[in-house]
């Protein structure tokens, strides 16, 4: 297969096994900062995805609370494919500390009692939510954290 400059393009999404988190790049700028980009698969590609408006209220739910988290956020932006989530983070690679950062971010999204800038003046599309979904996502990841650090399936 030809190389592609899409990182997550030439990534064989069929050996993969969701959930995971992985390191996906890194990119360095002509200051000396760096960005790291980690790959947050929630759902197995092609065979599973998030609802929409599950997916969205979740995107809320973590852009809000993962920030309390950690100042070297930089985005946390949903896959286009619905499995899963990109998170960026500057002038930061430990590799643990993000999975710290992350289940207390999915933590926070289990107890909380509403989505953040669900509205219209807040929010593109206000209408597209599910608190509850966001929660079962969330409490799903949770469930399986003994398995991020697999990234892909276990050869037969």
């Amino acid at each position: 297969m030809e190389k592609m400059n899409v990182e997550s393009f030439n990534l064989d999404h069929t050996k993969v096994a969701a959930p995971y988190v992985r390191l996906a790049g890194t990119k360095k700028g002509s200051f000396g900062d760096e960005v790291y980009k980690y790959d947050l698969r929630f759902t197995q590609p092609n065979k599973e995805f998030m609802k929409m408006p599950a997916l969205h209220s979740i995107e809320h739910l973590m852009a809000e609370n993962i920030r309390n988290h950690s100042d070297q956020i930089v985005d946390i932006s949903p896959m286009g494919c619905q499995t899963g989530f990109y998170l960026s983070l500057i002038n930061h690679d430990d590799y643990d500390e993000v999975l710290s950062i992350l289940e207390k971010t999915l933590e926070d999204v289990v107890v909380a009692t509403e989505v953040p800038a669900c509205n219209e003046v807040q929010c593109g599309w206000a209408a597209s939510h599910s608190l509850e979904g966001a929660k079962e996502l969330a409490k799903n990841m949770l469930s399986k954290k003994a398995e991020w650090r697999q990234v892909y399936a276990k050869e037969a």
